[in-house]
């Protein structure tokens, strides 16, 4: 339910108008009159509301975003955002199991599950001869139906030969190899990155929206068992990692 009139901050220095529509909007949603994934009302809603220009909602909304606090999913509308999630980067965990410790609901579509002939890039990272078939699986992932990341996995065919044969919407391909082919040692890479116009697409981002990319390869003994991409908006995902000297 949204009130019809948010409460607006007083302060005794004139205050920017872009700046009273982040403090209405900021204080419906620490009181709860706004929760997680509720759709806040458009941009010529918030220009009728206030009678600022819709220049001056934009900027609200834009830095609203950029701190967090609002999620704007192209051609659907601005929601607001559930705190950030939180990634492992030294640890390596399935992302289900980490959506399932937030007792939130994963789900993830497959968009592609294919055998290939690795090229000169996939055979390096899998430490493989070019033109070695390997299995090629890229699926998006979903926290409470708000896409968070995008899985691009080169799995070699001899550490899982029947990785085709698995319904990737019922279990993940971490939590499989991880039962065929028993993790050893891992390694990430970690990047910050803009995302393709398809994944741009996939994920429901603007064009300017920043992206945290992390390239993992996991070994099993001595064999690399996959090497995935993972590509998460910058917007909903953090990475944390603890370490000791």
């Amino acid at each position: 339910m949204f009130s019809s009139q948010p409460r607006l901050a007083t302060s005794q220095e004139p205050v920017p108008f872009y700046e009273k529509v982040k403090q209405a909007i900021s204080s419906n949603i620490h009181a709860g009159v706004w929760k997680p994934h509720d759709r806040i009302p458009s941009e010529a809603e918030l220009v009728q509301q206030f009678g600022f220009s819709r220049m001056t909602i934009n900027r609200a909304l834009r830095e609203l975003t950029d701190e967090g606090l609002l999620v704007r999913l192209q051609g659907v509308g601005t929601f607001v955002a559930e705190p950030k999630g939180q990634s492992a980067l030294f640890e390596i965990r399935s992302i289900a199991d980490e959506i399932a410790a937030r007792h939130h609901r994963h789900r993830s579509d497959v968009r592609l599950l294919e055998r290939i002939d690795a090229d000169g890039r996939q055979a390096a990272a899998l430490g493989l001869a070019e033109g070695t078939p390997v299995f090629h699986s890229l699926l998006v992932h979903y926290e409470n139906d708000i896409p968070v990341q995008i899985e691009d996995r080169i799995v070699n065919t001899h550490a899982a030969p029947h990785y085709l044969a698995q319904d990737f919407t019922l279990t993940t391909p971490h939590a499989y190899l991880s039962q065929v082919a028993p993790l050893t040692e891992g390694e990430h890479i970690v990047e910050a990155v803009r995302a393709s116009l398809q994944e741009r697409d996939w994920l429901h981002i603007d064009a300017d929206e920043p992206c945290l990319l992390i390239r993992r390869r996991t070994w099993s003994v001595n064999h690399i068992v996959s090497h995935a991409r993972l590509l998460f908006p910058g917007s909903r995902y953090r990475l944390q990692g603890r370490f000791m000297s």
